[in-house]
């Protein structure tokens, strides 16, 4: 039982941090490629 305790504190608060950095990372992933399409449409366009 003290392992699993062990491996919990040593594993589960790098994946908690992992985790909340992706969920972070992710909308501005999608406003950064919503304005790579636009940028890219607007050089079509002239």
């Amino acid at each position: 039982m003290e392992e699993m305790v062990v491996l919990i504190g040593n594993f589960g608060f790098p994946v908690a941090v992992s985790i909340y950095l992706l969920v972070r990372l992710e909308g501005k992933l999608e406003t950064l490629t919503d304005s790579i399409h636009s940028l890219s449409e607007a050089l079509v366009k002239h």
